[in-house]
């Protein structure tokens, strides 16, 4: 599969790792003042705020006058929130709140395309609202290049033009690179601010980009109060960390499917790789005839395999270790994405992998296929 296909522009999330409201801070009115260009006298505006769950709870509403004009106004408790305004359901944007700001908005009440034509806004009045227009126009060009590319893929296929497929490939890699290394030259500029985190879940990722984090994180740390929504990026990261290529892998005790309680570390001494998975994951079921290949050619020179699932049906979970032929061992707190060891290793999508050395050491992430088996034969040499 073209990993280019699924990426796109700018798109709001409120899907933070941790973040949970924690504690209330002072709470602040903000305002904003807006005019639609399409619009018609009449129709409604809402101002809605979004929860870490993915619902919104609305919170004010206006009518159009008949210039275009609106106002709106809204309270935001913890120094930090995202909400959005809907036009009339034609048009939907984003707010980054920290509270006191006057807004001021220009929309034209159209929708946004997949070619990103339609459902232009500018929004002044606060410096996150400046760095997300940035960012919005960076991802709205990276995502007209992977139209282009997506349609000049589909037709070297046809072609079986493996030369172009490669130079497409090539391509993306290059502009996906300097599209992040541009958000991270930003990050400095930011400071401790709710673009900042925004940038930060959205769009940099811990495997490769800890240290711009961890510098994010540390700042947080020092203000005083802290936005709700850092102290869960905080401690985010604080568990990212904690599983990075050469820490000590944090130790658990699952229950195995025969009930009997299996600790990582009993493992030790043995190159071991913790295998993230599920029944139900369908590209976990397609990689595991390559670990059973990895475990059947590396398991009598030291190496092992503890697969932890996130299912939370017994019988789908032990059916699976029947049917894929997994006879390493295996662990569940039969929990799916509650688990606490899945969390624990800030695992957000399966399959995830981590490689540990003979004493307990991460010294990889994330290997399957062609990359595990290579890195397996540096480590025990090949069968």
């Amino acid at each position: 599969m073209k990993e280019f296909v699924k990426r796109s522009a700018l798109v709001f999330s409120v899907a933070l790792i941790g973040f949970q409201a924690v504690a209330q801070l002072a709470p602040k009115e903000f305002t904003v003042a807006g005019k639609v260009a399409n619009g018609s006298k009449g129709e409604k505006i809402m101002l809605a705020q979004s929860t870490a769950a993915g619902s919104s709870i609305k919170l004010d509403s206006a009518q159009l006058a008949a210039d275009g004009t609106f106002t709106l106004k809204g309270i935001e408790k913890d120094r930090g929130s995202f909400f959005t305004i809907n036009v009339a359901d034609r048009q939907k944007f984003v707010l980054l709140v920290e509270g006191g700001e006057a807004f001021k908005v220009m929309a034209d009440g159209t929708s946004r395309d997949e070619k990103g034509n339609g459902g232009k806004v500018s929004v002044t009045g606060s410096k996150n609202m400046e760095y997300y227009a940035k960012i919005d126009q960076l991802m709205q060009g990276f995502a007209a290049k992977v139209t282009s590319w997506n349609e000049e893929y589909a037709k070297a296929e046809e072609k079986k033009d493996t030369k172009r497929i490669q130079e497409i490939q090539q391509e993306y890699t290059k502009a996906e690179a300097e599209r992040i290394a541009t958000l991270r030259k930003l990050m400095p500029e930011m400071g401790t601010s709710l673009i900042a985190l925004f940038t930060a879940n959205n769009f940099l990722s811990p495997e490769n980009d800890l240290d711009v984090l961890k510098k994010l994180a540390d700042d947080y740390e020092k203000v005083e109060p802290t936005p709700t929504l850092a102290k869960g990026f905080i401690g985010s990261v604080k568990r990212f960390a904690g599983v990075a290529v050469g820490q000590q892998a944090p130790d658990f005790t699952l229950t195995s499917p025969e009930g009997k309680p299996v600790a990582l570390s009993s493992l030790r001494g043995k190159y071991v790789l913790i295998d993230f998975w599920a029944s139900w994951c369908g590209p976990c079921r397609m990689e595991n005839p390559n670990v059973v290949r990895m475990y059947d050619k590396f398991k009598s020179k030291g190496f092992d395999i503890y697969g932890v699932s996130l299912d939370d049906n017994e019988k789908a979970w032990k059916t699976a270790i029947e049917r894929d032929k997994l006879g390493w061992l295996h662990g569940s707190e039969l929990k799916k994405w509650k688990s606490e060891v899945a969390q624990t290793y800030g695992v957000n999508a399966i399959p995830a992998t981590f490689l540990l050395d003979k004493e307990g050491k991460i010294i990889a992430k994330n290997l399957r296929g062609a990359a595990l088996e290579n890195k397996l034969t540096e480590l025990l040499g090949a069968q």
